[in-house]
C-alpha cells in the first residue's frame, strides 16, 4: 500500500509525461532540444521514488524485544561484538555509573568526549535501554576518538581482536582512575604506602566546594579486575616461598589436547591453567641453610639449586569474569593457525576448586569434600582440589567429576565402558560460595588473518524488574540482532566468555558474599 504522498508524487509525473506525449511532433521536437525540460521531468520522477522507497539512510526503529545494533565503520566488527558483550554485564555499567559521579558532581554535562569512562556508560546504557531511544542501529566511533585521545593508534579499517581491545578499554579506565584527584583515608595503608608514586598533577588543594570522596583501593578497581596467587615449594625440603600476587582483568587460558572421543571442557582449560608445573635451577635458601649448618668452622657453602613446584591459583575473583580461550597456535613450519575445537561450557561456573585459600584456612562449610587430594605429585598447602567423587558403581573404580560437570582427563582411561561421556551429572550449584553466571559469548568466525566477530548475550530486564536476570539470548552480528536459544549460545565456539558473579542458594539465605581480602 502506497501513501498518499507517494500516489500524489506518482500522479504528478504520469500527468507530465502524458501530457508531453499528446503533443505534436513539431512540438516534442522543440521540446527535445530543451533539455530544461527533460531535466524537470527526471527531476519529478526522481522525487516519486524518494517519497515512493524513502532515503538509503532512513533509521529505523528498533523492534520490541531486542537492543540496538551497531554500524560496522569498516572492520569494526571487533568493537561492536566486545561491546555488545559489556553492555550485558549489568555490574560493569553500575561501576561506570558510579565511577563518573566525579564528573557530574561539579558540572551538569560534562563533555563526554574527554572521558572514556563517560563515552563508555553512554554506549553501554544505550546498548542495554537504559536510555531512551528507539533507534535500531547505533553509531560507536565516539569511542574509536575517545581511545585515540589516550594514545591508542586503533584504526577502524584494519582487522583488529575483540580480546586485546578489551585490556586497551581496562587500561585506560585505569589509567583515567590514576590520575583523579583523590583524598586518601589514614586507615588506607596501601593507598598512604604508595604517595611516593604521585605525580604533582595529582596533588590538590581545596578549601571550598565539596571534598573529594575517600574510597578504599579495591573499591575504585573495575569489576573485571582480580588476582593471581603463586605458590613456590622446594621438592627436597618441602619449603614454601612467600605467595606472590599478581593482577589480572581476564583468564586467558590455553586450550589443552583433546583426548580422542572426548569433548573439551571449560573445566579442563581452567585446570590446566592453575595445574602444577616444575620449575629446575631454582636457588632454594631454605636448603642453602640446612647445608651451612652441616658445615664445620662456619665455611661458605654454595648456594643450593633446587627444583620447584610452581602452582597458580586464583587470589581474588573479581565480580565481573571474562574468559579467554586461546586460539592462536603454530604450525611446525611457523605459520600461524586458528584451533576450531569446541569448548563446552555451562550458563553456571562454579569457581570454588580454583580460589586461594591462606595457610591453615579450612574450606566452607558448605564444601567439606574440597580439599581431597589429587595425590602426591600435588600435595602442596594449596593444591587443586580433587573432583567430587560421584556416580560410583559397584566394583568399579571410582569416578570422578569436576564441580562443573566435566570429567578430569587423567581418569577418562579408568572410566567403566558402558558410562557415555560426558557424564549426565548435573551440578549442585546450590552450596557454591564463587557462583558465576553466563552473561554474554563473543565467537570469532574465520581464520587467523581475517574473519567476523559476532556476539551472543542476554537481553536486558524488563523495566518492571530492572534487577531480575532476562533468560532470552540475542545473536548480534553488527546492525543485525535477532533472538537465539540458550542451547545455540552454548554450542557456539567461544572466544571470550563473560560471566558475573551470583549469590548462590546459601548465600541468598545470608545476603552476602564470603570476604577474599
Amino acid at each position: 500500500m502506497l501513501s498518499s504522498r507517494a500516489e500524489a508524487a506518482l500522479t504528478a509525473a504520469d500527468r507530465a509525461i502524458q501530457r508531453f506525449l499528446r503533443t505534436g511532433a513539431a512540438v516534442r521536437y522543440k521540446v527535445m532540444k530543451n533539455w530544461g525540460v527533460i531535466g524537470g521531468i527526471a527531476a519529478a520522477l526522481a522525487a516519486g521514488i524518494y517519497v515512493i522507497w524513502g532515503p538509503i539512510t532512513e533509521r529505523k526503529k528498533r523492534r520490541k524485544g531486542l537492543v540496538p545494533g551497531l554500524v560496522n565503520l569498516g572492520n569494526t566488527c571487533f568493537m561492536n561484538s566486545l561491546l555488545q558483550g559489556l553492555s550485558a554485564c549489568p555490574a560493569f555499567i553500575r561501576w561506570l555509573e558510579e565511577f563518573t559521579t566525579q564528573y557530574t558532581r561539579d558540572q551538569k554535562e560534562p563533555p563526554r568526549h574527554q572521558y572514556l569512562s563517560l563515552t563508555l556508560l553512554h554506549l553501554l546504557k544505550a546498548l542495554s535501554c537504559q536510555e531512551v531511544t528507539e533507534e535500531e542501529v547505533l553509531d560507536a566511533s565516539c569511542l574509536l576518538d575517545v581511545l585515540r585521545m589516550y594514545r591508542w593508534q586503533i584504526s577502524s579499517f584494519e582487522e583488529q581482536d575483540a580480546h586485546e581491545l578489551f585490556h586497551v578499554i581496562t587500561s585506560s579506565l585505569e589509567d583515567e582512575r590514576d590520575r583523579q584527584p583523590r583524598v586518601t583515608h589514614l586507615f588506607d595503608v596501601h593507598s598512604l604506602e604508595q604517595q611516593s608514586e604521585i605525580t604533582p598533577k595529582q596533588i590538590t588543594c581545596r578549601t571550598r566546594g565539596s571534598p573529594h570522596p575517600t574510597s578504599s583501593h579495591w573499591k575504585a578497581q573495575h569489576p573485571f579486575h582480580g588476582r593471581l596467587t603463586s605458590n613456590m615449594v622446594c621438592k627436597h625440603c618441602e619449603h614454601q616461598s612467600p605467595v606472590r600476587f599478581d593482577t589480572f582483568d581476564s583468564l586467558s587460558l590455553s586450550i589443552p589436547a583433546a583426548t580422542w572421543g572426548h569433548p573439551l571442557t571449560l573445566d579442563h582449560c581452567l585446570h590446566h591453567f592453575i595445574s602444577s608445573e616444575s620449575v629446575r635451577d631454582v636457588v632454594c635458601d631454605n636448603c642453602t641453610k640446612i647445608e651451612a649448618k652441616g658445615t664445620l668452622n662456619g665455611e661458605k657453602v654454595e648456594h643450593q639449586r633446587t627444583t620447584f613446584v610452581k602452582q597458580l591459583k586464583l587470589g581474588k575473583l573479581p565480580q565481573c569474569l571474562c574468559i579467554h580461550l586461546q586460539r592462536l597456535s603454530w604450525s611446525s613450519h611457523g605459520t600461524p593457525l586458528k584451533r576450531h575445537e569446541h569448548v563446552q561450557f555451562n550458563e553456571f561456573l562454579m569457581m570454588d576448586i580454583y580460589k586461594y585459600r591462606l595457610l591453615g584456612h579450612r574450606p566452607s562449610q558448605h564444601h567439606p569434600k574440597l580439599k581431597e587430594s589429587l595425590g602426591p605429585a600435588l600435595e602442596l598447602q594449596d593444591g587443586p582440589a580433587a573432583p567430587k567423587p560421584v556416580l560410583n558403581q559397584p566394583g568399579a573404580p571410582k569416578t570422578q567429576i569436576f564441580m562443573n560437570g566435566a570429567c578430569s582427563p587423567s581418569l577418562l582411561p579408568t572410566l567403566p565402558p558402558p558410562l557415555p561421556f560426558p557424564l549426565p551429572v548435573v551440578p549442585d550449584y546450590s552450596s557454591s560460595t564463587y557462583l558465576f553466571r553466563l552473561m554474554a559469548v563473543v565467537v570469532h568466525h574465520g581464520d587467523m588473518h581475517s574473519g567476523h566477530f559476532v556476539t551472543y548475550r542476554r537481553s536486558p530486564p524488563s523495566a518492571k524488574n530492572p534487577l531480575s536476570t532476562s533468560n532470552q539470548w540475542l545473536w548480534i552480528s553488527d546492525d543485525t540482532v535477532r533472538k537465539a536459544s540458550l542451547q545455540e549460545v552454548l554450542s557456539s565456539s567461544a572466544y571470550l566468555l563473560f560471566y558475573e558473579r551470583v549469590l548462590s542458594r546459601v548465600q541468598h539465605q545470608g545476603q552476602e558474599y564470603k570476604s577474599e581480602e
